[in-house]
């Protein structure tokens, strides 16, 4: 069963705070989701950590990583 870790993110184009769920299966992933409130794409890597927690970092589509 997939675990999934509701986490609270700041757009980086409007800069709302944002509830999403980030499922622990997409460790070294990136994917795109739209903003809740301003509709813009987030860019999001999911990647887990050593002990097992997950980093997850958020971009605008125009950033660089």
């Amino acid at each position: 069963m997939t675990e999934l870790d509701e986490r609270s993110i700041d757009c980086p184009y409007c800069g709302e705070s944002i509830q999403v769920l980030i499922d622990s299966e997409d460790s070294g992933q990136q994917y795109i989701e739209d903003c809740q409130v301003c509709c813009r794409p987030i860019t999001f890597f999911v990647q887990q950590e050593n002990d097992g927690s997950l980093y997850v970092s958020v971009h605008d589509e125009n950033d660089a990583f």
